[in-house]
C-alpha cells in the first residue's frame, strides 16, 4: 500500500486543533482502504494549549506525529521542516487553520495518481479580506512580471508533493525556503485545483503586515535579478546626470560669474531626490545581502525539542 504524508504547521491554533484533526480523518476515512497515512503536526512552540491539545490526540491516534520545536521558527522554516520529515509516497501540506480545506485532500491523491508530481491548490477567489486579496493578486502579477521563471499565482503551498520532489528539495539544503517557487524552479509542471479559500472561523490570524512582507521580499530575491539589476541601471543614469549637471552648473557660473545663480532651492531638492534613490536603491541591496547572510550562517532549519509517534529511523 502506498503512504501519504499530510502536514500541518501550527501557533497558537488551540480552537481549530480539534476540528482540523477531526475534518482530515473524517476525510481519509474512506482512503485507508487503499492508503496508509501519517499525519505530522509541527508545533512552533505555541503559547496557548495547543501542546496539550496535540499530546492527547497522539496518545489515542499513533498516526498522528508531533513535533515541538524550541521557540518560534517563524511561518516559513517550520512547515518547510515538517514537510522534510514526511516518510510517504507524497506528501500533503495544509494551513491548521482551516483556511486550506481538507475535502481537497481526495482531489490531489486523484491527481497525483493520475502522474502529476506535483499537485497544487490556488486561490483565484477568498471570501477573506479582499483589499489583501487583491494586493496577493497584483502581487503575483508583478512578481511573474519580473520572475526568472512563471510562478504559480494565488497559492500558498497547499498541494500535494510526490516524494521524489521532496528529495530533490532536501538535497537543495535551503535554509529559508520559498518552496512554492522553488518547485516552479525546478521545473516540474503543476496541476492546479482552484478553490474559493474560506473564511477563518476561529483564532486569529497570525499573517501581520511584516510576515506578509517578509514572504513577498523572498519570493523577489528568490526569483528575480530584475530589482537589483534596476537599481543597478538607475544608479548609473542618475550618476550620470547628477554629474553632467554638476559639470553644466560649473560651467554656466563660470561663463556668467554674475548674472547666473544655482539656487539652493534647486539644489536641495535634486539632493533630496538622489538621497531619497540612493536610500531606495540600498534597501534593495539590503535585501539580497540579507539573503546570502541567512545562507551563509548555516544555521539549523529549526531546532526540535521533542518528538511523538516517530520510530526511531525517523
Amino acid at each position: 500500500m502506498k503512504k501519504i504524508s499530510i502536514v500541518s504547521g501550527c501557533f497558537n491554533e488551540e480552537e481549530n486543533l480539534l476540528d482540523l484533526y477531526s475534518q482530515v480523518n473524517k476525510t481519509i476515512k474512506h482512503l485507508r482502504e487503499k492508503y496508509l497515512f501519517e499525519f505530522i503536526i509541527i508545533d512552533n512552540d505555541s503559547q496557548d494549549k495547543s501542546r496539550e491539545i496535540l499530546i492527547e490526540l497522539a496518545k489515542k491516534d499513533k498516526d498522528l506525529k508531533l513535533i515541538f520545536n524550541n521557540r518560534n521558527f517563524g511561518h516559513i522554516r517550520s512547515p518547510y521542516w515538517a514537510i522534510m520529515q514526511s516518510s510517504g509516497d507524497a506528501t500533503i501540506y495544509l494551513a491548521s487553520d482551516l483556511q486550506d480545506p481538507p475535502e481537497l485532500i481526495p482531489e490531489f491523491i486523484k491527481a497525483w495518481e493520475r502522474g502529476n508530481s506535483v499537485v497544487m491548490a490556488t486561490k483565484p477567489n477568498s471570501k477573506t479580506n479582499q483589499f489583501f486579496h487583491f494586493l496577493r493578486k497584483k502581487y503575483y502579477s508583478v512578481l511573474n512580471k519580473i520572475s526568472d521563471v512563471e510562478l504559480t499565482s494565488n497559492t500558498t503551498g497547499f498541494g500535494l508533493y510526490d516524494q521524489s520532489i521532496v528529495d530533490q528539495v532536501k538535497e537543495i539544503k535551503d535554509p529559508y525556503p520559498y518552496l512554492r517557487g522553488l518547485i516552479n524552479e525546478l521545473g516540474y509542471k503543476i496541476y492546479e485545483i482552484d478553490f474559493i479559500q474560506p473564511k477563518r472561523d476561529k483564532g486569529e490570524s497570525k499573517n501581520n503586515l511584516y510576515t506578509l512582507y517578509d514572504i513577498g521580499m523572498l519570493g523577489i530575491v528568490s526569483h528575480s535579478k530584475v530589482p537589483i539589476r534596476t537599481a543597478s541601471f538607475l544608479g548609473f543614469f542618475l550618476g550620470s546626470i547628477s554629474i553632467f549637471s554638476a559639470i553644466g552648473l560649473v560651467v554656466l557660473k563660470v561663463l556668467n560669474w554674475d548674472e547666473y545663480s544655482a539656487g539652493l532651492a534647486t539644489i536641495g531638492v535634486l539632493l533630496l531626490f538622489f538621497i531619497g534613490m540612493v536610500l531606495i536603491f540600498i534597501g534593495l541591496l539590503g535585501e539580497y545581502i540579507l539573503s546570502i547572510h541567512t545562507y551563509v550562517k548555516n544555521r539549523p532549519i529549526v531546532v526540535e525539542k521533542e518528538r511523538i509517534n516517530f520510530d526511531e529511523k525517523n
